[in-house]
């Protein structure tokens, strides 16, 4: 059957017109925070990035609880109970101001504030979740070691007994938010009863006795985020600081738990890697359409319009992945080989949309005037952190083959 509908305009922002597929509501949420990026972050985030931090980041996070971004898509607590695509578009549009910006928003939403909801007992989720909503207490989440990034099992943090108390002795590296914190969600190996190791989450305040959290200098990546390690000497804790959803072993105690807070996590990155390759796109399409060579624009010339085409298409399937995740996550549920799917591919795409648009504002494209070689280089951590592109490759092809090639 055909129709005479007039289908609409091409967009060179949507040229698949996959806003046409999102709700007022959504479209809404999308513009607002959008909005407030450009008159609160932007005009200062290439400056937060050449100077290495946010000064303004204790500040920034309680604008984000006014906001509704932190914890947004849990129930309660003082969290929005918004849907997967509203988070999304959230962390879309936060990672094309930056990928630190939304790395704070994500590490305080789906990993610390999402491990206490998902693993932790009714007092700990009244005692903490609300002033994190709210942006007035800080948290992180500590997996990461010197020594045990792809493979966190092999992770040497105990924690033992001692009376009713827990001691906890280790060190986290590569920890978002850690050096401005006053929470840590910390994993920790523990023995079972039965002599068995197994994995349990821990809730530390930072103001412990024993915890420090200095902060790593020298990046040259995810600059315009505060970033540390957590330092834990003889932290001694009450019984009540383990999450107990980490203690049951019917639910599977073990690294199954950090690793759930990992997937949520993975989902926003899969969204906001679009964003920070649509804030590429569109300024090497402006520079290639006003920057004249040899007489006439860059965006004149075959090669040139090559990459734009290429990029643009590119751009556009990873835009169109990151929606139709987002339904099934709000419709079905998400497997974690799906967000693996989404992870590998849309920050891969990401990176190299990034980079092909560096060459086309050519040596303009490695100042910080420009946004592309901060996105390229932010990527860069964003390609391999919450799981490098080999380890999501292997996780699809146990998915398509059924065998484990992990060890």
């Amino acid at each position: 059957m055909t129709t005479t509908t007039t289908a609409p305009k091409f967009s060179v922002l949507d040229p698949l017109n996959l806003d046409l597929g999102y709700s007022d509501d959504e479209l809404a949420v999308r513009d607002a925070v959008r909005g407030f990026l450009a008159e609160h972050v932007t005009p200062s985030v290439a400056g937060w990035f050449e100077d290495g931090g946010i000064p303004v980041a204790r500040e920034l996070f309680v604008q984000f609880g006014e906001l509704g971004l932190l914890g947004m898509h849990l129930d309660g607590y003082g969290c929005g109970g918004s849907s997967a695509v509203h988070y999304g578009l959230a962390c879309l549009e936060l990672e094309a101001c930056d990928s630190g910006i939304r790395s704070m928003v994500s590490v305080q939403g789906s990993l610390a504030m999402f491990s206490i909801y998902n693993n932790g007992s009714e007092e700990q989720k009244q005692r903490w979740l609300p002033s994190m909503a709210a942006g007035k207490t800080v948290g992180c989440f500590g997996l990461t070691e010197p020594d045990a990034g792809s493979d966190p099992a092999s992770m040497t943090t105990r924690a033992r007994r001692d009376g009713s108390d827990w001691i906890l002795d280790g060190r986290k590296m590569w920890i978002t938010n850690s050096p401005i914190a006053d929470v840590a969600v910390v994993w920790a190996k523990t023995e079972l009863d039965g002599g068995e190791v197994a994995v349990r989450g821990f809730i530390v305040p930072t103001d412990t006795p024993g915890v420090s959290t200095p902060e790593i200098k020298h990046k040259l990546s995810l600059r315009a985020s505060t970033t540390g390690e957590i330092v834990l000497e003889g932290v001694r804790l009450p019984a009540d600081a383990l999450m107990p959803g980490t203690d049951d072993l019917t639910k599977g105690t073990g690294i199954k738990a950090p690793l759930a807070s990992l997937s949520e996590a993975r989902y926003g990155i899969l969204w906001g890697a679009v964003g920070a390759a649509r804030s590429a796109w569109e300024t090497a399409r402006d520079y290639a359409v006003a920057r004249t060579q040899f007489g006439r624009p860059l965006a004149g010339f075959q090669l040139t319009q090559a990459k734009l085409a290429d990029i643009g298409v590119e751009l556009a399937k990873a835009n169109l992945l990151a929606q139709h995740l987002g339904r099934l996550k709000d419709s079905v549920g998400l497997r974690p080989d799906q967000v693996s799917f989404g992870k590998l591919n849309n920050t891969r795409e990401a990176i190299e949309i990034c980079r092909t648009a560096r060459t086309i504002l050519g040596g303009n494209g490695i100042s910080l005037e420009y946004p592309v070689i901060r996105h390229m280089v932010n990527l860069e951590s964003v390609l391999t952190y919450e799981g490098t592109p080999e380890m999501h490759q292997l996780v699809l092809g146990q998915a398509f083959t059924g065998e484990n090639a992990f060890r």
